[in-house]
């Protein structure tokens, strides 16, 4: 799907939220959508692997790390993890680590920083939590889309084809 957030923004203001400017890309897919698998976890990342390790396919791994800029949830191994098991994409309230082999990965990674230091591999964590972070609150099966401009959510999903048909006729 061709898209980019400032036009769903453009077309659809009613129907979403969009994210305080917070995040940057570190993988190599700038732009990514699909529906929210959600997480909570504090500086350990073994529910993200857990998760990771299922199918993904239409959907993005949203985590709420607390904001910990202190350990990274998300290493080259998981991002690797989330290609093999078909994710869109993965938003980090957190931090990630191995920067430049994220760089590489055929996948959507959007966080608030970088820090070479790992998470926990062991630890307790919540799915499928309505979580909040950057002025939105997010909940299981909404709609994400990102690129380089920003980060929206929506609880259904944004069809821009259509709009621009009805705009046409």
């Amino acid at each position: 799907m061709d898209y980019s957030t400032s036009d769903l923004c453009d077309h659809f203001a009613d129907s979403i939220d969009v994210l305080e400017p917070m995040f940057i890309n570190f993988a190599g897919h700038s732009a990514f959508c699909g529906r929210i698998v959600t997480v909570k976890c504090f500086e350990n990342n073994e529910l993200i692997q857990e998760i990771l390790e299922q199918d993904g396919t239409g959907k993005i791994l949203l985590i709420d790390g607390g904001g910990s800029t202190r350990r990274a949830l998300i290493d080259i191994e998981l991002a690797e993890l989330a290609v093999e098991n078909h994710w869109q994409g993965i938003v980090v309230y957190g931090a990630v680590r191995h920067v430049d082999e994220l760089e590489e990965c055929e996948l959507g990674i959007q966080a608030i920083a970088s820090i070479p230091v790992a998470a926990d591999s062991q630890g307790s964590g919540e799915q499928g939590v309505p979580v909040n972070f950057a002025g939105v609150s997010f909940y299981e099966d909404d709609y994400l889309y990102a690129d380089s401009t920003g980060i929206i959510i929506s609880a259904e999903e944004l069809v821009l084809e259509d709009v621009l048909e009805e705009v046409e006729a």
